[in-house]
């Protein structure tokens, strides 16, 4: 979380992670992975920190997020497997929400985490341009909608807002949203397998 005042910055990243990891998420892999450790140390980190004291939520920010990039860039296989992770769990809550009422049992989640994970391992280039091209279509799609001023966009984009992490469950009035998130990240997809991310010869 950040103070209020500094929701337009936030905004302004989300933006830019989000559109580099969308389009060239492949080529640029290290620098997203930096990019989505500093977001998420830093969400932790200030989190920590009560609201009453922007400042020091601004310092555990700052230390959260270069402690945060700093583990991603540097456990690079485990940021692959992290994707692969993030990509399972996905799957399980989408697929149980559609044929079941409330959370998926723990089992069928950590199942399909394991798969995810070693699926990722050995199909890396196709889970790294499919992980960053959805993940950053969504974070694109965040944070433009803070920058229009939207209130709910703009509270996630400055909090660790359960909402940003649930692209197929959008807030009310917004359904429109996983639509364009899906064909925002198709639209990555393409462009990273075509242009960004063609393996060198």
């Amino acid at each position: 979380m950040v103070p209020h005042s500094y929701e337009l910055p936030a905004a302004l990243l989300l933006i830019a992670g989000g559109f580099l990891a969308c389009f060239a998420g492949y080529r640029l892999f290290r620098i997203v992975l930096g990019i989505y450790g500093g977001i998420a140390g830093a969400m932790f980190a200030s989190s920590l920190v009560g609201a009453a004291h922007p400042i020091g939520m601004v310092v555990a920010a700052v230390i959260g997020g270069i402690a945060g990039a700093l583990i991603l860039v540097f456990a690079y296989f485990v940021g692959i497997a992290l994707i692969g992770a993030g990509i399972g769990a996905f799957v399980a809550h989408a697929a149980w929400t559609q044929f079941g009422a409330g959370d998926p049992p723990w089992y069928f989640v950590v199942i399909l985490v394991v798969l995810g994970a070693a699926g990722a391992m050995v199909l890396q280039r196709y889970v790294i341009i499919f992980g960053t091209a959805f993940g950053g279509a969504w974070t694109l799609i965040i944070g433009a909608l803070a920058l229009a001023g939207d209130p709910t966009a703009a509270r996630a984009a400055s909090s660790a807002n359960v909402w940003i992490l649930y692209p197929m469950t959008p807030a009310p009035g917004q359904r429109w949203l996983p639509i364009a998130w899906i064909a925002l990240g198709v639209v990555g997809v393409a462009v990273q397998l075509g242009v960004t991310g063609k393996k060198r010869k």
